[in-house]
């Protein structure tokens, strides 16, 4: 039985996600961006209008996933905020200029964090090989709950060889597998049967003509749930 995680941009997408059966869902800002850290009022509206697990999303800007000290001083006091305002966790992820994941930067971020829930975002997909920085992420037993991946592709569908090898190498542990980007009702059945996947995460594909233009529409989230719950 599958969990559905749902992207968020304000308190009446978090009401309605919530409502249709989101079983958690992730905050974030300037989505056409690929999404960065929401501000505190809204965080504090999403975070105390649901019961469900919110994940803000901790990202200061868009240019990279390489992040400078004056970025990690930042993010540093973002997720204090996060953790005042009582969400459960925060999304985040880091790469060297060399394409690697930033082990040292992770681990900071880590020990800022000690406490909440922690994603591994798709920084994984930019990455030069990203199994083997899921790998890394597996060996090195730092607390990432798990990874929002689309397999080091433009979507899942394109990604499918690179998340069957995450998850098969996920049943020795480590952080859960999160295919996300490019799924909707029209596929995810499909999708589904192929990767049985614990989690899978959610967009534009819930929403009324699959664009962020428009409202989340709670008939696709309940039928979502219906199919990745069957099995």
């Amino acid at each position: 039985m599958s969990e559905l995680e749902v992207i968020v941009l304000n308190e009446e997408d978090a009401r309605v996600a919530e409502a249709s059966g989101a079983d958690r869902l992730e905050l974030v800002t300037a989505i056409g961006e690929g999404g960065l850290t929401p501000s505190y009022n809204v965080i504090d509206k999403v975070v105390n209008r649901v019961k469900i697990p919110v994940q803000v999303m901790v990202r200061p800007h868009s240019f990279s996933f390489v992040y400078s000290e004056t970025d990690i001083q930042q993010m540093r006091k973002d997720i204090e905020i996060v953790k005042q305002i009582g969400a459960n966790g925060i999304v985040f992820g880091s790469l060297t200029e060399n394409g690697e994941l930033n082990t040292s930067m992770l681990k900071q971020v880590l020990e800022f964090s000690d406490g909440l829930s922690v994603t591994f975002h798709r920084a994984i997909d930019e990455a030069n090989d990203p199994v083997a920085l899921y790998k890394d992420l597996q060996s090195s037993h730092m607390k990432v709950d798990r990874i929002l991946t689309s397999g080091g592709a433009a979507n899942v569908r394109m990604g499918l060889q690179k998340l069957k090898a995450m998850l098969e190498s996920q049943q020795n542990g480590g952080p859960t597998v999160m295919p996300g980007a490019g799924l909707t009702l029209d596929n995810i059945e499909d999708i589904h049967g192929e990767l049985k996947a614990r989690e899978y995460h959610f967009g534009s594909g819930v929403r009324k003509q699959n664009h962020f233009q428009f409202g989340i529409e709670p008939k696709k989230i309940e039928e979502i749930k219906g199919i990745i719950t069957q099995r």
